[in-house]
């Protein structure tokens, strides 16, 4: 005996039209979805090339400063009639005063309100380089 071939039960046209809405709508998440990982690529190289830079830059300008110090030096001797004794105490002494108001600006600038979890990663961080205290 041969089956009839069955007919299919027409299919409601709102699923038809759901279906199509959800495929476009899944087709522009990820286009979404690749921009924002391009952006996040562009965004971490500009970060990394950045932070290089400064490094350089931070390097550099220690050398100078021991330069500066180093030229100071032999004119506090020469020019200033100074002993090597008074003019290197002198120079430790300025050291010293900048290095204080540097850590007073630096303090004041990180004083204030953290989240918990930022407090809780430095907090590690502090425990993993000192060991436990």
């Amino acid at each position: 005996m041969s089956e009839l071939p069955r007919q299919q039960e027409p299919r409601p046209r709102g699923l038809g039209a759901a279906a199509r809405v959800t495929a476009l709508a899944g087709s522009v998440m990820d286009l979404h979805v690749r921009i924002a990982l391009q952006e996040v690529d562009r965004e971490k190289r500009r970060l990394i090339s950045g932070g290089v830079f400064l490094a350089m830059g931070g390097t550099l300008m220690l050398l100078a400063l021991v330069t500066a110090e180093a030229a100071l030096l032999v004119w506090m001797l020469e020019a200033g009639g100074w002993s090597l004794l008074r003019s290197l105490l002198t120079l430790a002494v300025l050291n010293m005063a900048v290095a204080g108001v540097s850590l007073r600006i630096g303090g004041q600038v990180l004083k204030g309100p953290f989240l918990p979890q930022t407090l809780d990663g430095v907090t590690k961080t502090i425990r993993a380089l000192l060991g436990k205290i």
